[in-house]
């Protein structure tokens, strides 16, 4: 517990530091919102007007102060841009950019670990030398770029996918999932690649081991040795990957989500930078980093878990 302390308390100091370098950071690169939304034509009184009204115009500790605080009771500021509030614009995007991140982690976990399995485990050399290239080839191949084919080939050539006819979860949860199962395969493919290398590597090192030929000598099986030893400690490994596997998935969904129209925070986070809507961008920086930290934090709990030799130490 004293460490699971200790590391719950790291978490909340790395969100403070980087909602504090989210919000210095977009104080200091060219360019003022004022200009933005007035004009280039607009006078010195009134930017300097503008910039009273939305709180810009104090110290930049305080107004970070100020902000921080609103933030965590829910309040994520006004959008410069759209006058409205940022939570109210959020909440209708996150859950589909959260939603095509789960889909792809999940198709992550389902395909690569029976397949690592099976690739570990195999006898067979035609098999073995099949996996390794299929897999080094499937890793080289962006996910975008996976996106643009399957769009292609579903879209254009077989007519069974259409770009930009979304169905949001609100009107029909089937016709969501529907829609965004071929974004999570685009995302998923590359590190269920990934995922299935590293278990197989992982599985060979642990099959090579002194314990294994001790379970041999003793009348075990292969199967039993697989399922009761050697998955438990090639496993370990893996559970890391997967926990950075699932944060990058959430950056990836966002660039994925241009390639087929997907209204979810993609096209409000490019259109926040280029207008220097800061309030928006922050705070999607913000929650892509603490989704970040938390999966990494929720990771670390269950690698003590699995191995007993690290709560040890």
């Amino acid at each position: 517990m004293k460490n699971i302390a200790k590391k719950f308390l790291t978490l909340i100091i790395t969100l403070f530091i980087v909602s504090l370098l989210a919000f210095l950071a977009f104080q200091v690169i060219p360019g003022d919102p004022t200009t933005k939304m007035l004009g280039t034509e607009a006078t010195e009184e009134a930017k300097a007007a503008l910039r009273a009204e939305l709180g810009l115009d104090g110290p930049a500790l305080s107004r970070y102060w100020n902000w921080l605080t609103a933030f965590v009771t829910g309040d994520m500021g006004t959008s410069y841009s759209y006058r409205m509030p940022v939570a109210e614009m959020l909440s209708d995007k996150l859950p589909i950019t959260f939603l095509l991140s789960v889909m792809s982690f999940v198709l992550t976990v389902v395909v690569s670990i029976p397949l690592g399995i099976w690739a570990g485990s195999a006898k067979s050399k035609a098999a073995d030398v099949a996996i390794s290239a299929l897999d080094q080839m499937v890793m080289s191949v962006p996910p975008f770029f996976i996106g643009i084919l399957a769009t292609w080939i579903f879209g254009t050539v077989l007519n069974v996918f259409s770009t930009g006819s979304f169905i949001s979860y609100t009107e029909s949860w089937s016709g969501c999932i529907g829609y965004l199962i071929l974004p999570a395969c685009s995302i998923a493919i590359p590190r269920i690649a990934m995922t299935v290398r590293m278990l197989r590597s992982s599985i060979i090192a642990e099959l090579q081991k002194d314990y294994v030929r001790t379970a041999r000598s003793r009348g075990a099986d292969r199967g039993q040795i697989l399922s009761r030893h050697v998955l438990k400690n090639a496993l370990i490994p893996v559970i890391t990957f997967l926990a950075v596997s699932a944060a990058e998935i959430m950056t990836g969904s966002i660039i994925i989500e241009r390639v087929f129209a997907i209204p979810g925070v993609s096209q409000l986070l490019m259109t926040s930078i280029s207008g220097r809507d800061f309030p928006v961008v922050q705070a999607i920086v913000v929650i892509l980093a603490a989704w970040i930290v938390i999966v990494n934090f929720a990771a670390d709990i269950l690698y003590r878990l699995a191995d007993p030799r690290i709560r040890v130490r």
